[in-house]
């Protein structure tokens, strides 16, 4: 059994039985707060929820050549316990370099568990830990890598609803931000910290908790959000460079499911010069089907 794997069997044990006895959360629900599936830096909730992504970039490959990239990713979650959800997902990926045959395959399969630690619903805050993995030859020889990775990370979201009603048009905003340090089972491989964070402003807390403005639908279920989605090396030649981009974007939110589109803006040099595109869609299936596969296992 890979090492990523048996990583994370023993991590879903011992949080499954921590989880027992704590209070869940459908989606990330804080107070108020709702914080929704940003694209490119998760949030702090667990859920059953499935998501699908496509994105567009041109960007520098192993190689140094500027490769135009299409990738199309499904990422499926399923909680366990209320608070503990269990996740597994793939993309395919097609790589472009003028002049060369197209690079084409699936990537190695990620999996993850993550664990909802705690929830302060008067101050809009939620922390979650967990980790993520990639399983090493499980992907296409072009795309996919011969090692694994693994992931510890960290999950935070705050809401500003508890600010005084003279800053209440700030009310509406929250960041999120998670922190992770990569490891690969192959010691010749680079391992980095991966970071990142989002600004958001939700027109739908706007409207129920500060002033109703006059927004109508689907107007009123938006979200704009800045994501900050960040990849600092920590070992080998390139340590302490550090990569990744910024996303402007808008989501669109209900109750059953989400629609998201962002830009993906190279963060320096060192992160390409083309700007890409983010297009998601996700659906939050502990409330489509609440009484059957939407519903912890235990």
């Amino acid at each position: 059994m890979p090492n990523v794997i048996a990583i994370l069997v023993r991590a879903t044990f011992g949080l499954a039985i921590a989880s027992m006895t704590s209070p869940g959360h459908a989606h990330a629900i804080a107070g108020n707060r709702i914080f929704p599936a940003t694209m490119a830096v998760d949030d702090p909730g667990v859920g059953d929820e499935l998501d699908f992504q496509f994105g567009h970039i041109r960007t520098a490959n192993d190689d140094g050549d500027t490769a135009s990239v299409n990738t199309w990713s499904a990422n499926y979650s399923k909680t366990v316990t209320p608070n503990l959800a269990f996740s597994i997902g793939d993309n395919y990926a097609t790589q472009r370099v003028t002049g060369n045959p197209a690079v084409k395959g699936f990537d190695n399969i990620g999996l993850g568990i993550k664990y909802l630690v705690y929830v302060n619903p008067v101050h809009e805050f939620m922390l979650s830990v967990g980790i993520n993995g990639a399983v090493g030859g499980t992907g296409s020889k072009a795309i996919g890598s011969s090692y694994s990775t693994y992931t510890p990370t960290v999950y935070a979201g705050k809401g500003f609803g508890d600010l005084p009603d003279a800053l209440g048009w700030l009310k509406p905003f929250a960041i999120t931000g998670t922190v992770g340090q990569q490891y690969a089972s192959d010691s010749s491989v680079s391992n980095a910290l991966n970071w990142g964070m989002t600004l958001q402003y939700s027109l739908s807390y706007l409207q129920s908790f500060v002033k109703n403005v006059g927004l109508s639908k689907p107007f009123s279920n938006l979200i704009p959000v800045v994501e900050l989605a960040m990849s600092t090396c920590t070992s080998g030649s390139c340590s302490g460079r550090t990569t990744g981009t910024i996303n402007p974007g808008i989501i669109w939110e209900s109750r059953t499911a989400q629609i998201g589109l962002e830009m993906q803006i190279p963060a320096n040099r060192a992160s390409g010069r083309g700007i890409g595109v983010l297009l998601q869609t996700h659906f939050f299936f502990d409330d489509i089907f609440p009484k059957s596969i939407g519903k912890p296992i235990f």
